[in-house]
Protein backbone atom coordinates (compact mmCIF):
# COMPACT_ATOMS: atom_id res chain seq x y z
CA UNK A 1 0.00 0.00 0.00
CA UNK A 2 1.65 3.37 -1.15
CA UNK A 3 2.06 5.95 1.85
CA UNK A 4 -0.47 8.41 -0.01
CA UNK A 5 -3.26 5.70 0.78
CA UNK A 6 -2.12 4.94 4.27
CA UNK A 7 -2.12 8.87 5.58
CA UNK A 8 -5.69 8.72 4.04
CA UNK A 9 -6.47 5.71 6.37
CA UNK A 10 -4.71 7.51 9.30
CA UNK A 11 -6.84 10.75 8.93
CA UNK A 12 -10.09 8.62 8.54
CA UNK A 13 -8.97 6.70 11.49
CA UNK A 14 -8.14 10.17 13.22
CA UNK A 15 -11.73 11.45 12.66
CA UNK A 16 -13.23 8.26 13.72
CA UNK A 17 -11.51 8.69 17.13
CA UNK A 18 -12.70 11.99 17.74
CA UNK A 19 -15.81 10.89 16.52
CA UNK A 20 -15.87 8.23 19.12
CA UNK A 21 -14.94 10.49 21.96
CA UNK A 22 -17.69 12.64 21.41
CA UNK A 23 -20.22 9.87 21.22
CA UNK A 24 -19.03 8.90 24.28
CA UNK A 25 -19.38 11.84 26.17
CA UNK A 26 -23.34 11.41 25.91
CA UNK A 27 -24.99 8.54 27.26
CA UNK A 28 -27.77 8.26 24.24
CA UNK A 29 -24.74 8.08 21.76
CA UNK A 30 -22.31 5.61 23.72
CA UNK A 31 -22.75 3.00 21.71
CA UNK A 32 -22.02 4.72 18.49
CA UNK A 33 -18.90 6.10 20.17
CA UNK A 34 -17.87 2.58 20.94
CA UNK A 35 -18.92 1.90 16.81
CA UNK A 36 -16.71 4.40 15.89
CA UNK A 37 -13.67 3.43 17.87
CA UNK A 38 -13.90 0.09 16.93
CA UNK A 39 -13.95 1.17 13.23
CA UNK A 40 -10.78 3.20 13.76
CA UNK A 41 -9.09 0.52 15.49
CA UNK A 42 -9.30 -1.63 12.37
CA UNK A 43 -8.63 0.84 9.47
CA UNK A 44 -5.40 1.83 11.87
CA UNK A 45 -3.99 -1.58 12.32
CA UNK A 46 -5.21 -2.90 8.99
CA UNK A 47 -3.18 0.47 7.75
CA UNK A 48 -0.13 -0.02 9.53
CA UNK A 49 0.38 -3.81 8.61
CA UNK A 50 -0.47 -2.89 4.95
CA UNK A 51 2.57 -0.20 5.30
CA UNK A 52 5.57 -2.47 5.96
CA UNK A 53 7.38 -4.74 4.10
CA UNK A 54 8.08 -7.25 7.00
CA UNK A 55 7.31 -10.39 4.47
CA UNK A 56 4.96 -13.50 5.09
CA UNK A 57 6.57 -14.39 8.60
CA UNK A 58 6.61 -10.55 9.64
CA UNK A 59 3.14 -10.85 8.60
CA UNK A 60 2.13 -14.01 10.82
CA UNK A 61 3.66 -12.96 13.69
CA UNK A 62 1.63 -10.19 13.90
CA UNK A 63 -1.52 -11.85 12.87
CA UNK A 64 -0.93 -14.28 16.05
CA UNK A 65 -0.12 -11.30 18.41
CA UNK A 66 -3.61 -9.88 16.94
CA UNK A 67 -5.27 -13.26 17.73
CA UNK A 68 -3.93 -13.67 20.74
CA UNK A 69 -4.77 -10.16 22.44
CA UNK A 70 -8.17 -10.45 21.15
CA UNK A 71 -8.89 -13.82 22.79
CA UNK A 72 -7.29 -12.26 25.77
CA UNK A 73 -10.00 -9.05 25.48
CA UNK A 74 -12.84 -11.72 25.06
CA UNK A 75 -12.22 -13.96 27.70
CA UNK A 76 -11.62 -10.31 30.42
CA UNK A 77 -14.72 -8.59 29.01
CA UNK A 78 -17.03 -12.14 29.74
CA UNK A 79 -15.05 -12.56 32.95
CA UNK A 80 -14.98 -9.33 34.63
CA UNK A 81 -17.78 -8.19 36.47
CA UNK A 82 -19.09 -4.57 36.29
CA UNK A 83 -17.97 -3.87 39.63
CA UNK A 84 -14.14 -5.40 38.47
CA UNK A 85 -14.43 -2.41 35.74
CA UNK A 86 -12.11 -0.15 37.68
CA UNK A 87 -9.48 -1.98 38.74
CA UNK A 88 -9.22 -3.54 34.98
CA UNK A 89 -9.17 0.32 33.06
CA UNK A 90 -5.99 0.37 35.28
CA UNK A 91 -4.41 -2.27 34.54
CA UNK A 92 -5.09 -1.55 31.14
CA UNK A 93 -3.56 1.42 31.81
CA UNK A 94 -0.96 -0.25 33.35
CA UNK A 95 -0.42 -2.31 29.69
CA UNK A 96 0.06 0.82 28.10
CA UNK A 97 2.51 2.18 30.08
CA UNK A 98 4.86 -1.45 29.45
CA UNK A 99 4.39 -0.99 26.53
CA UNK A 100 5.41 2.37 25.91
CA UNK A 101 8.65 1.00 27.91
CA UNK A 102 9.42 -1.96 25.37
CA UNK A 103 8.87 -0.06 22.07
CA UNK A 104 11.58 2.56 23.53
CA UNK A 105 14.22 0.27 24.51
CA UNK A 106 13.13 -1.47 21.31
CA UNK A 107 13.88 2.02 19.11
CA UNK A 108 16.88 2.83 21.05
CA UNK A 109 18.73 -0.72 21.02
CA UNK A 110 17.68 -0.97 16.92
CA UNK A 111 17.26 2.43 15.41
CA UNK A 112 15.04 2.67 12.52
CA UNK A 113 16.95 5.59 10.88
CA UNK A 114 20.78 5.15 10.46
CA UNK A 115 22.05 7.78 13.14
CA UNK A 116 25.02 8.40 10.24
CA UNK A 117 22.28 9.90 8.25
CA UNK A 118 20.85 12.35 10.29
CA UNK A 119 21.50 15.59 11.94
CA UNK A 120 22.72 15.94 15.54
CA UNK A 121 19.38 17.84 15.97
CA UNK A 122 17.06 15.00 15.04
CA UNK A 123 19.32 12.38 16.19
CA UNK A 124 19.03 14.41 19.77
CA UNK A 125 15.26 14.79 19.19
CA UNK A 126 14.99 11.41 18.51
CA UNK A 127 16.54 10.24 21.77
CA UNK A 128 14.42 12.77 23.95
CA UNK A 129 11.49 11.05 22.62
CA UNK A 130 12.89 7.96 23.42
CA UNK A 131 13.76 8.61 27.18
CA UNK A 132 10.90 10.71 28.02
CA UNK A 133 8.14 7.94 26.14
CA UNK A 134 10.12 5.08 28.81
CA UNK A 135 10.01 8.03 31.90
CA UNK A 136 6.10 8.48 31.29
CA UNK A 137 5.53 4.66 30.46
CA UNK A 138 7.11 3.48 33.50
CA UNK A 139 5.10 5.98 36.03
CA UNK A 140 2.27 4.69 34.27
CA UNK A 141 2.74 0.98 34.77
CA UNK A 142 3.49 0.93 37.82
CA UNK A 143 1.32 3.04 39.19
CA UNK A 144 -1.63 1.79 37.21
CA UNK A 145 -0.77 -1.47 38.98
CA UNK A 146 -0.62 0.39 42.37
CA UNK A 147 -4.27 1.78 41.71
CA UNK A 148 -5.13 -1.46 40.25
CA UNK A 149 -3.96 -2.98 43.61
CA UNK A 150 -5.61 -0.53 45.93
CA UNK A 151 -8.96 -0.72 43.30
CA UNK A 152 -9.27 -4.66 44.39
CA UNK A 153 -8.41 -4.63 47.90
CA UNK A 154 -4.95 -6.15 47.43
CA UNK A 155 -3.08 -2.90 48.92
CA UNK A 156 -4.97 -0.74 51.71
CA UNK A 157 -6.59 2.69 50.37
CA UNK A 158 -5.70 4.67 52.97
CA UNK A 159 -2.69 7.17 51.39
CA UNK A 160 0.89 6.42 52.46
CA UNK A 161 2.40 9.44 54.20
CA UNK A 162 6.21 9.29 54.57
CA UNK A 163 8.12 11.35 56.10
CA UNK A 164 9.80 14.06 53.48
CA UNK A 165 8.02 12.01 50.83
CA UNK A 166 8.07 15.42 48.69
CA UNK A 167 11.54 15.99 49.13
CA UNK A 168 12.31 12.09 47.79
CA UNK A 169 10.06 12.86 44.97
CA UNK A 170 12.21 15.48 44.33
CA UNK A 171 15.01 13.44 44.44
CA UNK A 172 13.70 11.20 42.14
CA UNK A 173 13.07 13.81 39.53
CA UNK A 174 16.93 15.76 40.33
CA UNK A 175 18.12 11.74 40.00
CA UNK A 176 16.12 11.18 36.16
CA UNK A 177 17.50 14.39 35.54
CA UNK A 178 21.07 13.83 36.10
CA UNK A 179 20.00 10.14 34.11
CA UNK A 180 19.04 12.11 31.22
CA UNK A 181 22.20 14.80 30.89
CA UNK A 182 24.37 11.09 31.07
CA UNK A 183 21.74 9.29 28.52
CA UNK A 184 22.01 12.20 25.76
CA UNK A 185 26.11 12.52 26.43
CA UNK A 186 26.94 8.43 26.50
CA UNK A 187 29.74 8.15 23.90
CA UNK A 188 28.76 4.45 24.13
CA UNK A 189 25.17 2.43 23.10
CA UNK A 190 26.12 0.44 26.34
CA UNK A 191 26.11 3.31 28.42
CA UNK A 192 23.09 5.15 27.53
CA UNK A 193 21.15 1.67 27.71
CA UNK A 194 22.53 1.57 31.13
CA UNK A 195 21.28 5.13 32.08
CA UNK A 196 17.83 4.48 30.36
CA UNK A 197 17.40 1.19 32.72
CA UNK A 198 18.41 3.11 36.01
CA UNK A 199 15.63 5.88 34.80
CA UNK A 200 13.26 3.14 34.21
CA UNK A 201 13.47 1.98 37.64
CA UNK A 202 13.81 4.90 39.68
CA UNK A 203 10.53 6.11 37.33
CA UNK A 204 8.93 2.30 38.13
CA UNK A 205 9.98 3.75 42.03
CA UNK A 206 8.34 7.09 41.83
CA UNK A 207 4.93 5.96 40.14
CA UNK A 208 4.50 3.62 43.07
CA UNK A 209 5.19 6.37 45.43
CA UNK A 210 3.32 8.76 43.97
CA UNK A 211 0.18 6.23 43.58
CA UNK A 212 0.55 4.84 46.99
CA UNK A 213 0.42 8.18 48.82
CA UNK A 214 -3.14 9.31 47.41
CA UNK A 215 -6.30 7.53 49.21
CA UNK A 216 -8.73 5.83 48.40
CA UNK A 217 -11.08 8.47 47.58
CA UNK A 218 -9.17 10.02 45.45
CA UNK A 219 -8.82 6.90 43.26
CA UNK A 220 -10.85 7.99 40.68
CA UNK A 221 -9.30 10.68 39.81
CA UNK A 222 -6.29 8.88 39.89
CA UNK A 223 -7.50 6.73 36.81
CA UNK A 224 -8.76 9.38 34.96
CA UNK A 225 -4.90 10.72 35.65
CA UNK A 226 -3.22 7.43 34.56
CA UNK A 227 -5.61 7.34 31.46
CA UNK A 228 -3.87 10.39 30.41
CA UNK A 229 -0.57 9.18 31.33
CA UNK A 230 -0.75 6.41 29.21
CA UNK A 231 -1.77 8.90 26.20
CA UNK A 232 1.25 11.25 26.55
CA UNK A 233 3.22 8.19 26.59
CA UNK A 234 1.50 7.02 23.77
CA UNK A 235 2.54 10.65 21.68
CA UNK A 236 6.43 9.96 22.62
CA UNK A 237 6.33 6.70 21.08
CA UNK A 238 4.53 7.77 18.03
CA UNK A 239 6.87 10.90 17.53
CA UNK A 240 9.47 8.06 18.64
CA UNK A 241 8.44 5.57 15.21
CA UNK A 242 7.21 8.53 13.08
CA UNK A 243 3.49 7.44 13.41
CA UNK A 244 1.04 10.31 12.97
CA UNK A 245 -1.80 8.54 14.55
CA UNK A 246 -0.45 7.29 17.67
CA UNK A 247 0.60 10.85 18.04
CA UNK A 248 -2.62 11.99 17.31
CA UNK A 249 -4.22 9.30 19.61
CA UNK A 250 -2.30 9.54 22.05
CA UNK A 251 -2.84 13.45 22.23
CA UNK A 252 -7.09 12.84 22.20
CA UNK A 253 -6.41 10.33 25.33
CA UNK A 254 -3.57 12.46 27.32
CA UNK A 255 -5.86 15.85 27.12
CA UNK A 256 -9.18 14.08 27.40
CA UNK A 257 -7.89 12.53 30.46
CA UNK A 258 -6.19 15.47 31.92
CA UNK A 259 -9.39 17.61 31.17
CA UNK A 260 -11.55 14.49 33.05
CA UNK A 261 -9.14 14.69 35.95
CA UNK A 262 -9.55 18.15 36.44
CA UNK A 263 -12.93 17.95 36.53
CA UNK A 264 -13.37 15.29 38.73
CA UNK A 265 -11.37 17.39 40.98
CA UNK A 266 -13.41 20.13 40.81
CA UNK A 267 -16.13 17.91 41.45
CA UNK A 268 -14.71 16.62 44.90
CA UNK A 269 -12.59 19.74 45.82
CA UNK A 270 -9.48 18.36 45.14
CA UNK A 271 -5.98 20.22 44.03
CA UNK A 272 -5.53 18.87 40.30
CA UNK A 273 -1.84 19.75 41.00
CA UNK A 274 -1.77 17.73 44.30
CA UNK A 275 -3.24 14.43 43.40
CA UNK A 276 -0.16 14.96 40.00
CA UNK A 277 2.20 15.44 42.54
CA UNK A 278 0.88 12.45 44.69
CA UNK A 279 -1.46 14.13 47.32
CA UNK A 280 0.45 17.42 48.42
CA UNK A 281 -1.19 18.70 50.98
CA UNK A 282 -4.49 17.46 50.92
CA UNK A 283 -5.08 13.95 50.95
CA UNK A 284 -8.00 11.36 51.04
CA UNK A 285 -7.80 8.22 53.50
CA UNK A 286 -6.20 10.43 56.57
CA UNK A 287 -7.42 10.69 59.83
CA UNK A 288 -10.48 12.88 60.46
CA UNK A 289 -12.77 13.53 63.40
CA UNK A 290 -14.53 10.27 64.15
CA UNK A 291 -18.16 10.01 64.55
CA UNK A 292 -19.05 10.30 68.40
CA UNK A 293 -21.82 7.69 68.07
CA UNK A 294 -22.06 7.01 71.89
CA UNK A 295 -25.06 8.62 72.51
CA UNK A 296 -26.77 8.26 69.14
CA UNK A 297 -28.50 5.11 67.94
CA UNK A 298 -29.50 3.74 64.51
CA UNK A 299 -33.40 3.90 63.55
CA UNK A 300 -33.79 0.37 61.25
CA UNK A 301 -36.56 0.44 59.19
CA UNK A 302 -38.29 -2.36 57.62
CA UNK A 303 -39.32 -3.50 54.20
CA UNK A 304 -42.95 -2.99 54.72
CA UNK A 305 -42.57 0.78 56.71
CA UNK A 306 -40.35 1.39 53.48
CA UNK A 307 -42.78 0.00 50.85
CA UNK A 308 -45.59 2.28 52.15
CA UNK A 309 -43.13 5.42 52.75
CA UNK A 310 -42.26 4.88 48.27
CA UNK A 311 -46.08 4.59 47.80
CA UNK A 312 -47.64 7.49 49.16
CA UNK A 313 -44.47 9.28 48.13
CA UNK A 314 -44.81 12.30 45.64
CA UNK A 315 -41.32 12.34 44.74
CA UNK A 316 -38.31 9.82 44.92
CA UNK A 317 -34.56 10.15 44.42
CA UNK A 318 -32.17 7.31 44.19
CA UNK A 319 -28.93 7.53 44.90
CA UNK A 320 -26.85 4.18 43.32
CA UNK A 321 -23.33 3.53 44.60
CA UNK A 322 -20.78 0.89 44.65
CA UNK A 323 -22.84 -1.34 46.94
CA UNK A 324 -25.75 -1.47 44.58
CA UNK A 325 -23.17 -2.48 41.37
CA UNK A 326 -21.59 -5.14 44.04
CA UNK A 327 -25.08 -7.01 44.37
CA UNK A 328 -25.95 -6.28 41.08
CA UNK A 329 -28.96 -5.08 41.78
CA UNK A 330 -29.57 -2.42 39.37
CA UNK A 331 -32.47 -4.48 37.41
CA UNK A 332 -34.72 -4.88 40.28
CA UNK A 333 -33.98 -1.13 41.19
CA UNK A 334 -35.27 -0.31 37.31
CA UNK A 335 -38.31 -2.56 37.47
CA UNK A 336 -39.07 -0.37 40.99
CA UNK A 337 -38.63 2.88 39.44
CA UNK A 338 -41.28 1.88 35.84
CA UNK A 339 -43.39 0.83 38.55
CA UNK A 340 -43.51 3.78 40.64
CA UNK A 341 -43.29 5.67 37.35
CA UNK A 342 -46.35 4.29 36.04
CA UNK A 343 -48.03 5.21 39.14
CA UNK A 344 -47.29 8.73 39.12
CA UNK A 345 -44.25 9.03 41.50
CA UNK A 346 -41.77 11.75 39.59
CA UNK A 347 -38.60 9.36 40.22
CA UNK A 348 -35.05 10.65 39.95
CA UNK A 349 -31.46 9.32 40.09
CA UNK A 350 -28.77 11.32 41.67
CA UNK A 351 -24.97 10.45 40.52
CA UNK A 352 -22.02 11.47 42.16
CA UNK A 353 -19.41 12.74 39.98
CA UNK A 354 -17.26 9.65 41.55
CA UNK A 355 -19.64 7.35 42.10
CA UNK A 356 -18.56 3.43 41.87
CA UNK A 357 -15.12 4.34 41.81
CA UNK A 358 -14.97 5.14 38.16
CA UNK A 359 -16.75 7.87 35.95
CA UNK A 360 -19.74 7.29 34.74
CA UNK A 361 -19.90 3.36 36.62
CA UNK A 362 -23.09 4.36 38.04
CA UNK A 363 -24.65 5.32 34.27
CA UNK A 364 -23.16 2.59 32.59
CA UNK A 365 -25.22 -0.02 35.11
CA UNK A 366 -28.43 1.92 35.21
CA UNK A 367 -28.40 1.72 31.01
CA UNK A 368 -28.06 -1.61 31.58
CA UNK A 369 -31.29 -1.88 34.02
CA UNK A 370 -33.04 0.33 31.21
CA UNK A 371 -33.33 3.44 33.42
CA UNK A 372 -34.34 6.26 31.01
CA UNK A 373 -31.67 8.79 30.34
CA UNK A 374 -33.55 11.60 31.32
CA UNK A 375 -34.32 10.89 34.53
CA UNK A 376 -30.13 10.36 35.55
CA UNK A 377 -29.13 13.34 36.57
CA UNK A 378 -25.68 14.84 38.36
CA UNK A 379 -25.33 16.19 41.51
CA UNK A 380 -25.34 19.43 40.75
CA UNK A 381 -28.77 19.10 38.95
CA UNK A 382 -30.17 17.18 42.19
CA UNK A 383 -28.69 18.71 45.24
CA UNK A 384 -31.61 22.02 45.10
CA UNK A 385 -34.49 19.68 44.97
CA UNK A 386 -33.31 17.72 48.13
CA UNK A 387 -35.58 19.75 50.51
CA UNK A 388 -38.45 19.04 48.26
CA UNK A 389 -38.40 15.46 48.16
CA UNK A 390 -40.40 13.00 50.18
CA UNK A 391 -37.86 9.94 50.21
CA UNK A 392 -34.42 9.22 49.32
CA UNK A 393 -32.68 5.81 48.41
CA UNK A 394 -29.48 5.33 49.22
CA UNK A 395 -28.49 2.11 47.61
CA UNK A 396 -24.77 1.01 48.51
CA UNK A 397 -23.46 4.89 48.70
CA UNK A 398 -21.58 6.06 51.56
CA UNK A 399 -18.72 8.54 50.85
CA UNK A 400 -20.74 10.67 48.42
CA UNK A 401 -23.80 11.36 50.80
CA UNK A 402 -21.16 11.60 53.94
CA UNK A 403 -22.20 15.27 55.46
CA UNK A 404 -18.75 15.08 56.97
CA UNK A 405 -17.57 16.11 53.87
CA UNK A 406 -19.02 19.62 54.94
CA UNK A 407 -19.60 20.11 58.76
CA UNK A 408 -16.23 18.54 59.44
CA UNK A 409 -13.14 20.95 58.30
CA UNK A 410 -11.30 18.03 59.84
CA UNK A 411 -12.55 14.88 57.96
CA UNK A 412 -10.28 13.70 54.93
CA UNK A 413 -12.97 14.47 52.61
CA UNK A 414 -13.98 17.70 53.81
CA UNK A 415 -14.69 19.91 51.33
CA UNK A 416 -15.39 17.65 48.76
CA UNK A 417 -19.36 18.26 47.35
CA UNK A 418 -22.01 15.48 48.37
CA UNK A 419 -25.61 14.30 47.46
CA UNK A 420 -27.31 16.37 50.06
CA UNK A 421 -29.84 13.38 50.67
CA UNK A 422 -29.99 14.50 54.72
CA UNK A 423 -32.25 17.51 53.56
CA UNK A 424 -35.05 15.43 52.16
CA UNK A 425 -37.97 14.05 54.26
CA UNK A 426 -37.63 10.93 54.56
CA UNK A 427 -33.75 9.01 53.83
CA UNK A 428 -33.45 5.29 53.35
CA UNK A 429 -30.12 3.81 53.37
CA UNK A 430 -29.32 -0.16 52.22
CA UNK A 431 -26.51 -1.08 53.35
CA UNK A 432 -25.43 -4.58 54.71
CA UNK A 433 -23.87 -2.85 57.86
CA UNK A 434 -22.65 0.07 59.67
CA UNK A 435 -18.93 0.25 58.07
CA UNK A 436 -17.32 2.44 56.55
CA UNK A 437 -17.04 4.02 52.87
CA UNK A 438 -13.26 3.12 50.85
CA UNK A 439 -12.39 6.36 52.05
CA UNK A 440 -12.45 4.89 55.88
CA UNK A 441 -14.46 8.14 57.43
CA UNK A 442 -17.82 7.43 59.43
CA UNK A 443 -20.81 8.29 58.24
CA UNK A 444 -23.05 10.24 60.59
CA UNK A 445 -26.00 10.55 58.12
CA UNK A 446 -26.63 6.94 59.59
CA UNK A 447 -27.70 8.33 63.02
CA UNK A 448 -30.01 11.67 61.80
CA UNK A 449 -33.28 11.73 62.80
CA UNK A 450 -34.63 11.70 59.62
CA UNK A 451 -32.30 8.42 58.21
CA UNK A 452 -33.55 4.97 58.31
CA UNK A 453 -30.95 2.07 58.03
CA UNK A 454 -32.60 -1.30 55.76
CA UNK A 455 -30.06 -3.82 56.77
CA UNK A 456 -29.72 -6.28 53.96
CA UNK A 457 -28.01 -7.78 50.68
CA UNK A 458 -29.03 -4.74 48.36
CA UNK A 459 -30.45 -7.01 45.89
CA UNK A 460 -32.56 -9.17 48.62
CA UNK A 461 -33.61 -5.84 49.91
CA UNK A 462 -34.56 -4.27 46.60
CA UNK A 463 -36.35 -7.77 45.44
CA UNK A 464 -38.10 -7.13 48.44
CA UNK A 465 -39.24 -3.99 48.10
CA UNK A 466 -40.51 -4.59 44.46
CA UNK A 467 -42.52 -7.33 45.69
CA UNK A 468 -43.98 -5.51 48.52
CA UNK A 469 -44.88 -2.36 46.00
CA UNK A 470 -46.43 -4.78 43.34
CA UNK A 471 -48.88 -6.09 45.61
CA UNK A 472 -49.41 -2.63 47.60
Amino acid sequence: MGMGFVSVAYVLASVLFILSLGGLSHQESARRGNYFGIAGIIIAVGATIASVDIGIAGISTIVLALVIGSVAGLFLANKVEMTQMPQLVALLHSFVGLAAVLVGFSGHLDPLVDIAQITQAEHSIKMGEIFLGIFIGAITFTGSLVACGKLQGLVSSAALTLPGRHVMNLIALGLVVALGVWFFQAESQMDSLLALVIMSCVASILGVHLILAIGGADMPVVVSMLNSYSGWAAASIGFMLGNDLLIVTGALVGSSGAILSYIMCRAMNRSFVSVILGGFGQTSGGSGSAVDNSDMAVQESSIDEVCEELASAQSVIIVPGYGMAVAQAQSAVGEITKLLRDRGTVVRFGIHPVAGRLPGHMNVLLAEAKVPYDIVLEMDELNDDFPSTDVVLVIGANDTVNPSAMDDPNSPIAGMPVLEVWKASQVVILKRGMASGYAGVDNPLFFKDNSRMLFGDAKASVDKLLGGLRSL
